[in-house]
């Protein structure tokens, strides 16, 4: 593979700023675990590589303690939150998070984005007994209490989410063929998983399903082959990058069957606008935290919070980025947790807090999505809502799913 000047140019700058990044966050006397002086935080997201759509995870968590330590810190203890590049590479991740736990001596992993990297490291984490928190997958392997007592997700399980577009199919159109157009990898294969189990004796409607890889050049080949298949139904689990791209693809067909999109996907900014807003119009998703484009959360205290944080703290990023405001979210609930160790941040009770947690909110989560763990359930939020792009905002529809149950009981 060739590397243009261009390209290697852009690669190195990239790389200095995140070295930069890395040394603002890093650079601090090292203390030991439980000192007054500090509580040392690790993180690995992918800044560069395939999926750096969702480096700003860490740039907006980073950002998120950089706040908290103006204010004073957490129980009077400064944040340090040391942050590190993967490029998606479970390996790396693996190295990495040696390294943060070895040579940073980090209290805490917290955070770290995608599944192959939080499986790498898992066994390592908790042979040491270190918390491996909140992290960005909602694979259900990262959230075995019993089998990995140290390892806890954060956001629904990709197959319950999978499963409510099930049930959105059968509820709404039992009788209707449907093509799916997936991500292939551990994320798209879970989030369809979900999907087929939901649909059960209605899989036979499913007429198409194509595969594709991240950086797969023939989109507009899959999109032709799907719309020949004469369903009425898309699915799309992917990124929203990409999603924005094959629903401009399927306007450009003149072919508008029923769009569902899973929640990574549902962001305005990042893939309904650039689709063009009436392409976009009436794509299906699931949704747990606002949208932060969404003109419906103008006036929302949480959200103007939010658009004041970032104009403060994260000027590098727009306020309308969807992967900031879940670091944001993230990094919030690892605050409560964390304030709620009092003076004891041994790495036992951080994670007694974790699993102690009671109808908690997340301040930028949708109305009557709550947080609650315990040491036999190790998935925080197990709650979505249906949601309707109407061309400008997100209409939500029907009861809050809770997503623990195959058949998406509502409370």
């Amino acid at each position: 593979m060739r590397v243009t000047s261009r390209l290697l140019f852009v690669l190195i700058a990239a790389l200095a700023s995140l070295g930069a990044m890395s040394q603002q966050h890093s650079d601090q006397p090292n203390s030991e675990p439980g000192s007054d002086k500090e509580i040392r935080i690790g993180n690995i997201v992918p800044y560069s590589g395939p999926l750096s759509e969702f480096g700003a995870i860490g740039k907006a968590e980073a950002a998120y303690f950089d706040m908290i330590n103006d204010r004073g810190g957490i129980n009077g203890r400064k944040v340090r939150f040391v942050t590190r590049d993967d490029k998606s590479d479970p390996a790396a991740a693996l190295k990495l998070t040696r390294d943060l736990v070895e040579k940073d001596d980090i209290q805490l992993m917290f955070g770290s984005f995608g599944t192959p990297g939080n499986l790498a490291t898992r066994w390592y984490l908790n042979e040491r007994k270190i918390p491996q928190l909140f992290v960005a997958s909602g694979d259900e392997e990262l959230s075995q209490a019993k089998a990995f007592p140290w390892t806890m997700g954060w956001q629904p399980p990709f197959r319950s989410e999978g499963r409510i577009y099930a049930n959105y199919i059968q509820a709404y159109y039992p009788r209707k063929k449907i093509v799916v157009l997936w991500q292939n990898d551990q994320f798209g294969r879970m989030l369809y998983k979900g999907i087929q189990e939901g649909l059960g004796d209605l899989n036979r409607h499913v007429l198409v399903d194509v595969a594709f890889d991240i950086s797969d050049e023939h989109l507009e080949g899959h999109v032709s082959i799907l719309k020949r298949a004469g369903a009425d139904i898309f699915v799309f689990l992917g990124v929203p990058s990409t999603a924005a791209k094959v629903i401009q693809l399927a306007a450009s067909l003149n072919w508008h069957p029923v769009f569902i999109v899973n929640d990574a996907s549902a962001s305005i900014a990042n893939a309904m606008a650039p689709a063009g807003l009436e392409n976009s119009s009436g794509v299906i998703s699931a949704a747990f935290l606002k949208d932060p484009s969404d003109p419906a959360w103008k006036d929302d205290p949480a959200m103007k919070d939010w658009f004041a944080f970032m104009d403060k703290y994260h000027r590098v990023e727009s306020t309308n980025n969807s992967a900031a405001l879940y670091g944001y979210a993230a990094a919030e609930a690892l605050t409560q947790v964390l304030k709620q160790c009092g003076d004891d941040f041994s790495h036992e009770n951080i994670m007694h807090q974790a699993a102690s947690l009671r109808d908690y909110h997340p301040s930028v989560a949708l109305p009557n999505i709550r947080m609650n763990t315990s040491p036999d359930s190790y998935l925080p939020i197990k709650q979505m809502r249906l949601v309707q792009f109407d061309g400008r905002s997100w209409q939500p529809f029907g009861a809050v799913i809770e997503t623990a149950f195959t058949e998406g009981a509502a409370r």
